[in-house]
């Protein structure tokens, strides 16, 4: 459907929020951090096709009757594709610190290695991170950094472990030892199965309400590969048996809502995996979410 179709049809897609609004409130960064991938893939393709999907998405939520009417200030790509995480550490800092004075910025991967310098951009002193993912990216540095040690890496860097949370970590996905050094750190792990049990938007609000006591400002990494396998193939490390996309997008809308959240990231989303369009369309509507949590603060 071309724009003239679409306008005569009263259509108004997502797509037509973003451009270059430069007071906007939510501006939209995209890093295709390829590089130090645990597991080959091409998640670098990831910001082309979120934007590619955004004019299927309407503006209106019939659950709701809201209209989504927030611009968003497309900042573009960071030119990290070809870089190691190291290397792309500070130009993907400063992409998402040019943007930390907004209300709201949205960097989309990528592999998950663009979580530290995400981090890094509102302040290691006043922020804390929540995670959603299936994963503790605890692994050792030792051999670099890599999509495995995005957490590692941040209490290294002086992060304090009770500034973190990491939620939907799944079993037979993770070591012993990364469990331990969470504990010993003082971060707040919640499993899958607690998501599961207690609602997984109730457990994210629960871990918003407990680094708003410590933190000025939060930051959220969606590493999707979170949600169940069946329902998001598009990530090699997603599993059977993680959470369900109903429950991911209603959280989604949790954190997008929350006035202290001031950054997120999508990451792991590897389009070359894709099935059909359900890679693409759910991470459009994950954008569609955190939009529309936005829009309640």
């Amino acid at each position: 459907m071309n724009t003239e179709d679409s306008e005569a049809l009263g259509w108004r897609s997502v797509a037509d929020l973003m451009g270059d609004h430069p007071d906007a409130r939510v501006a939209l960064v995209g890093a295709g951090l390829n590089e130090r991938s645990l597991t080959p893939g091409r998640c670098d393709l990831g910001p082309k096709a979120l934007r590619a999907v955004l004019p299927r998405f309407s503006t209106y939520d019939v659950e709701t009757g809201r209209e989504l009417t927030t611009p968003v200030h497309d900042a573009g790509d960071v030119a990290v594709k070809a870089m190691a995480p190291a290397e792309a550490f500070e130009p993907i800092r400063a992409a998402v610190a040019a943007q930390a004075s907004r209300g709201l910025t949205v960097l989309v991967g990528g592999n998950n290695a663009v979580t530290r310098p995400g981090v890094h951009a509102l302040g290691l002193d006043r922020v804390g991170l929540l995670t959603l993912d299936a994963h503790f990216d605890l692994r050792d540095t030792e051999r670099g950094l890599t999509n495995g040690n995005p957490v590692r890496a941040l209490l290294e860097d002086g992060l304090a472990g009770p500034r973190i949370s990491q939620v939907g970590l799944a079993p037979f996905a993770n070591t012993r030892r990364a469990h331990e050094t969470a504990t010993a750190a003082g971060i707040s792990v919640r499993t899958a199965r607690e998501c599961r049990e207690q609602g997984l938007a109730t457990v994210v609000a629960e871990e918003l309400a407990r680094l708003s006591g410590l933190c000025e400002v939060i930051y959220v990494d969606f590493d999707i590969d979170v949600i169940d396998r069946s329902q998001w193939p598009a990530s090699p490390g997603a599993r059977p048996g993680g959470v369900s996309v109903h429950d991911f997008f209603e959280a989604t809308r949790v954190v997008g809502a929350h006035p202290r959240v001031r950054a997120a990231d999508l990451t792991e989303y590897d389009p070359s995996l894709e099935v059909g369009d359900l890679g693409s369309l759910t991470a459009g509507r994950w954008f569609c979410e955190l939009l529309a949590g936005f829009e309640t603060r």
